[in-house]
């Protein structure tokens, strides 16, 4: 099996399991959608640096902006916890011009050359960009960050890069996913919204201005808040949770704009290493990206 069909063969178990209804020939039509989408995404973002103000704007279409715009019209930072769905690029740029400046952490890639290839492309796009390691203590620059503004502060935060994450619960199997969303919302007191990302057909004038079929769609959730009565160790596992939630009723809904090519799920890890990861957890949550 390849290194492709093995990805295929990921997100149909990751997607079998956050929609356990899907038959076996619909589970099979819908990763094929969600490599389409995957695709897409890709194609869009190596062109975004020749779109204009214009076409992005065209392409892109935010519900909920009243859950974000009062905070950053008081000047803070809003939080976003995202999932690897839609395009995440695309969503940034348009965010930078039409809400607040965007903040946001990237996992390094290798080699070096490539990663600062990577930089130099979201940064044209407006974006600041805060590596995830080898770029001295993210998590103390995200709280900076959160505690100033206005601004937003998107986090990809589905799956857990720094061994440091938060196990959750996912249509009732135990996932494992970032918490810098949630920690950072604890630290800093800063609001933390889910944002959806997904894709539609577009149609006549919309579809003609964008150049394109397809528009992305930025969905914003109500700000989400920890019950008073749930003592302060348990609130990053409790926000983590409700983002979760949020975030999976969306897939739900729109499961083939879900790029996780990745393991996820608890039972897909390796055990020793797993254990070995939990035995050495840190109580000092960094934020992922």
């Amino acid at each position: 099996m390849g290194a492709a069909d093995g990805g295929v063969r990921r997100l149909e178990a990751n997607l079998s399991r956050v929609c356990p209804e899907l038959s076996g020939r619909e589970l099979r039509r819908t990763s094929r959608a969600g490599m389409r989408s995957y695709l897409r995404y890709f194609g869009e973002t190596f062109a975004l640096s020749s779109w204009g103000p214009d076409l992005i704007a065209a392409r892109v279409r935010a519900t909920g902006v009243e859950n974000v715009r009062p905070a950053l019209d008081e000047g803070r930072t809003v939080l976003l916890a995202l999932g690897h769905t839609g395009n995440w690029d695309l969503a940034g740029a348009w965010a930078t011009v039409h809400l607040a400046p965007v903040t946001t952490v990237a996992e390094r890639l290798e080699p070096e050359e490539l990663f600062q290839e990577f930089l130099a492309f979201r940064e044209s796009l407006g974006v600041h960009i805060l590596p995830l390691t080898g770029g001295g203590d993210v998590f103390r620059t995200l709280v900076r960050t959160a505690r100033g503004g206005p601004g937003l502060l998107p986090l990809l935060a589905d799956r857990d890069l720094t061994s440091r994450g938060v196990e959750v619960d996912i249509a009732g199997r135990r996932a494992r996913v970032a918490a810098g969303p949630a920690s950072l919302a604890v630290t800093t007191g800063a609001p933390l919204v889910t944002a959806f990302l997904r894709y539609e057909r577009l149609h006549g004038a919309r579809r003609r201005a964008a150049r394109s079929p397809w528009g992305l769609v930025v969905e914003f959730s109500a700000p989400l808040t920890v019950p008073a009565d749930v003592p302060r160790a348990e609130q990053v596992g409790a926000l983590t949770q409700a983002w979760v939630d949020e975030l999976v009723a969306g897939i739900r809904q729109h499961p083939q704009d879900w790029h996780m090519l990745q393991r996820v799920f608890v039972e897909d890890l390796d055990p020793a290493r797993y254990a070995a990861t939990l035995a050495a957890q840190d109580p000092a949550v960094e934020g992922a990206g």
